[in-house]
């Protein structure tokens, strides 16, 4: 990173001593190996990303997806079983890739879960699977 120099005139730093375009108070200059973030309300992570940002409420159905293929490893895999499996994996790599799941992928996941039948309908992880897709499809 380069070292902030303070414009005295103005009140404001440049990068590196080089000089760049204004804006009110605030010269910016050129930025390396580092992040700049100006004005409120700012989220900065300096540093690689797995996937894209999700809301909290994607976030929470990724985790409940998670947990719940993890569960499913544990039962006899039966047809439905499966396809709900399968669905779980695709919908948890949609979520990871863009940040969220299409209403179509939820919709399916629904039906899914209800044709798993009460084995899943037991499993705690699948009631809040169940309870994260309601909540993102308004019902």
């Amino acid at each position: 990173m380069g070292t902030a120099e303070r414009d005295e005139e103005s009140g404001a730093g440049t990068a590196g001593g080089q000089s760049g375009r204004r804006f009110g108070n605030i010269r910016i200059g050129n930025v390396r190996g580092g992040v700049v973030g100006i004005g409120d309300g700012n989220h900065i992570v300096n540093g690689a990303q797995d996937g894209a940002v999700c809301d909290p409420a994607y976030e929470e159905l990724l985790r409940a997806v998670q947990q719940l293929s993890a569960d499913l490893e544990r039962l006899v895999a039966g047809p439905e079983v499966s396809a709900l499996s399968d669905e779980l994996t695709d919908t948890q790599g949609e979520i990871q890739r863009t940040g969220r799941a299409g209403a179509g992928r939820l919709a399916r996941l629904r039906v899914l879960l209800q044709d798993a039948g009460a084995g899943v309908g037991m499993l705690a992880s699948g009631v809040a699977v169940g309870q994260a897709v309601g909540a993102l499809l308004g019902g």
